[in-house]
């Protein structure tokens, strides 16, 4: 893989998995044209991911932050005899929201690994979950503004933007679109909605790359892929950090919309492509 390659493949991760265009289908489609096997290239992917992770942490530093020590406390109070105490406070509330809203893409994940490994391979199938993201970007805006903060959402509405992300597993369907869509269709606020997809995505990201260490402990990373991954690391982070910034502005401003015009062209020609070749 060459450093051009890397910077690209960075780029269009770090942009991709915080903008509503899904990251894991413009990877496939990027492996499958540039001719790159993805079991070959399989720690240059979890790095890729991990630039992705340290975008959120630096975004929502302060709030994951108050996450990791509110989870001290948790434990503290789970040892003591005083349970989970829910309602203790705003932040044990969205740490407990988190972790219910990981549980459906986790299950999904761990039982049909290898039938998303299968579908990840079908350049049509990602074509047609284009459109499909395209299709729910559009609808979305006619949504009315939710009211729920994070002091009304509840456990249940958790869940639900849960299920959002499982179906995102699907190479095509965005899984940032899929779950603000999923908040607002709860009623978040539209900056519950962005703030909470977000920070849903660290556990499930992390999920992802620890069940891969054992593989990547396998391959390795030759070297002469070494400075291709760190550019490919550090153009994800960057381009990440931006993304979110504009996700931010996007949602607040109802425009979510536009990316359903890029996500539909893509689509209708991957799926073009696939017919005529």
């Amino acid at each position: 893989m060459s450093i051009f390659e890397a910077f690209i493949l960075g780029l269009v991760q770090g942009l991709a998995e915080f903008l509503p265009v899904s990251s894991s289908g413009h990877l496939a489609l990027l492996q499958h044209f540039f001719g790159i096997e993805g079991d070959r290239v399989l720690t240059f992917t979890v790095l890729l991911h991990f630039g992705t992770l340290i975008a959120v942490f630096v975004v929502y530093r302060q709030t994951i932050w108050a996450l990791i020590k509110e989870l001290g406390a948790l434990i503290k109070d789970v040892c003591t005899g005083k349970g989970l105490r829910p309602s203790a406070n705003e932040t044990r509330k969205l740490g407990l929201m988190i972790i219910i809203a990981s549980i459906p893409a986790a299950v999904v994940g761990l039982l049909f690994d290898d039938y998303v490994e299968r579908v990840f391979a079908s350049v049509a199938v990602i074509g047609v979950c284009l459109i499909v993201t395209g299709t729910i970007l559009f609808f979305a805006e006619r949504i009315g503004a939710g009211k729920r903060d994070l002091n009304h959402a509840n456990f249940r509405n958790a869940f639900a933007v849960g299920i959002f992300q499982a179906i995102a597993l699907l190479p095509g369907i965005s899984r940032s679109g899929s779950t603000i869509v999923g908040g607002l269709f709860m009623g978040f606020t539209k900056e519950l909605a962005v703030k909470f997809a977000f920070l849903i995505s660290i556990p499930s990201v992390l999920g992802a790359v620890v069940l891969e260490i054992p593989d990547v402990i396998k391959e390795g990373l030759a070297g002469d892929m070494l400075i291709p991954a760190l550019v490919g690391t550090a153009v994800a982070a960057v381009s990440g950090y931006a993304a979110i910034k504009v996700m931010i502005r996007v949602v607040t401003g109802k425009k979510l919309f536009v990316f359903s015009f890029y996500t539909w062209a893509v689509g209708v020609g991957v799926v073009f492509y696939t017919i005529i070749r």
